[in-house]
C-alpha cells in the first residue's frame, strides 16, 4: 500500500435549477465554470462545440486551464494573485453559474483541499450550482499493464476501478457531500473511454484506422504521457453531455466524425457508472 500511496501522489499531477427547453426537445443549456489541466481541457473545450451543434443555445462555459498540478483545485486556490485565480473568482462573483467542473487531481494527504474552498466560495453567489469532477485516464498508457501489476492489480481496468470508486468517490466526493449536503456533487470517469478504446483497438473492433500514438486526428494518444487523441475526446465529451445534460446518447444526432460507435460506447460506460455518483 505504501507504493500505491506514492503512485497516487504522482497520478494526482496529471496534466492530470429550472430551464427552458431548447430546439428538438433539448435542454437549452447551462452556464458553467470549468477548471483543470491538459487532461481536462479537451473535454471542457469540445463540450462547447457539441452543445452548440445540438442546439443547446444557452450553453455558456468559462474555461480556465493550467498544466499539470497547476491545474488542481488547490493550486488555483493558493495562487491568489494569479490571473487564473481572479478569473475563477470573477466568474463566481458574477453569479449564474449552474455547473462547476474540476479535474480530480489533489494531494493524497488532503484530497478535498481546493475543492472545498472553491465550492464554499462559489456557493455564496451561486447557491444552486452543481459540482462535477472529471476523472482522467491513468497516464503513460503504453505502461498501463506494468503499472497496474506493480501496484498489485491484475489489469488497468481493476486499477482504474479502484481509483474511481475507492480513491475519488470515497475520499473526495463523500467528504464533500458531507460538507455540502445541499449541493449535487457527481463524477464523470472519462478514463474509461481511453481504456475501452485501447482494448477495442487491440481486439480489432474499431471501425476506423487508428494508431496507438501519433497525430490527434488519427490516434488514441498524441504522446507518451497519454494526452488524448480526437477519438477518445469525442467519446469522453459524449460522456460529459450525458452526465451533465442527461443527453440520450442512443438518439443523439451529433456526428463524431468516426465510424466507430462512440455514442454506444459512451452510453455503455455511463450506464455502468455507479448511480450514487451520477447527477
Amino acid at each position: 500500500m505504501k507504493k500505491l500511496f506514492y503512485f497516487l501522489l504522482a497520478l494526482s499531477v496529471l496534466p492530470s435549477c429550472s430551464r427552458d427547453n431548447g430546439t428538438n426537445g433539448n435542454d437549452a443549456g447551462s452556464r458553467m465554470l470549468l477548471i483543470g489541466n491538459s487532461f481536462f481541457r479537451p473535454y471542457a473545450e469540445h463540450l462547447n462545440t457539441v452543445a452548440m451543434d445540438l442546439d443547446y443555445t444557452e450553453h455558456d462555459a468559462t474555461v480556465v486551464i493550467r498544466g499539470g498540478a497547476n491545474g488542481w483545485a488547490i493550486s488555483f486556490w493558493n495562487d491568489s494573485t494569479s490571473d487564473s485565480h481572479q478569473q475563477i473568482k470573477s466568474a463566481f462573483d458574477n453569479g449564474g453559474i449552474e455547473y462547476f467542473g474540476l479535474t480530480s487531481g489533489s494531494s493524497p494527504t488532503n484530497r478535498t483541499e481546493g475543492f472545498k474552498e472553491w465550492i464554499q466560495y462559489g456557493l455564496q453567489q451561486n447557491p444552486d450550482m452543481k459540482v462535477f469532477i472529471s476523472i482522467p485516464p491513468i497516464d503513460f498508457p503504453s505502461n498501463w499493464t506494468d503499472t497496474a501489476q506493480y501496484f498489485g492489480f491484475s489489469s488497468i481496468e481493476s486499477f482504474y476501478d479502484y481509483f474511481v470508486n475507492t480513491i475519488i468517490h470515497k475520499t473526495v466526493v463523500d467528504p464533500l457531500r458531507s460538507e455540502f449536503p445541499n449541493t449535487s456533487i457527481f463524477t464523470i470517469p472519462i478514463g474509461w473511454a481511453a481504456i475501452e478504446l485501447v482494448k477495442m483497438r487491440e481486439d480489432g473492433q474499431l471501425l476506423d484506422s487508428i494508431d496507438f500514438s501519433g497525430p490527434k486526428a488519427s490516434s488514441l494518444f498524441t504522446d507518451t504521457k497519454g494526452h488524448q487523441g480526437q477519438i477518445i475526446i469525442e467519446a469522453g465529451t459524449l460522456m460529459w453531455m450525458n452526465g451533465i445534460y442527461n443527453m440520450d446518447l442512443n438518439s443523439s444526432a451529433y456526428q463524431t466524425g468516426f465510424n466507430t460507435d462512440l455514442h454506444g460506447l459512451a452510453d455503455q460506460i455511463m450506464g455502468n457508472h455507479d448511480t450514487l455518483y451520477k447527477q
